[in-house]
């Protein structure tokens, strides 16, 4: 196969779609039988996908945090441009790791000083 097998004729191309018939119909104008409008009661028995199917948690949780422009300068250019979030996530749980290490040294340092 090459390029020019896989191009379209013109017969083969969609038809143009008129965006400005489509902007100015009313969304209420568009029948949808598959997705009818919620009522106020379903709406807030609705519940997030993760807890409905863990299967499909990612584990993760979207936020929004506000940074130092330095520091997101910082992870940028070590991640490359991609990834960045990533590597922030990484320091924060090492970061989260050390903390409990520091408390699990000191308790047994505690434990032992008593018990000498």
């Amino acid at each position: 196969m090459n390029k020019t097998s896989l191009k379209l004729k013109a017969s083969d191309a969609p038809a143009a779609i008129n965006w400005a018939a489509v902007d100015a119909s009313p969304l209420s104008a568009t029948p949808d039988a598959d997705s009818p409008a919620l009522t106020r009661a379903q709406a807030a028995q609705l519940r997030p996908l993760g807890e409905v199917l863990p299967a499909f948690s990612t584990g993760k949780t979207r936020i929004t945090i506000n940074l130092d422009d330095a520091v997101l300068q910082a992870y940028k250019a070590r991640a490359g441009g991609r990834g960045y979030q990533t590597l922030i996530n990484e320091t924060l749980r090492e970061a989260m790791r050390g903390v409990q290490l520091a408390d699990l040294v000191r308790n047994v340092i505690r434990e032992e000083l008593r018990t000498s």
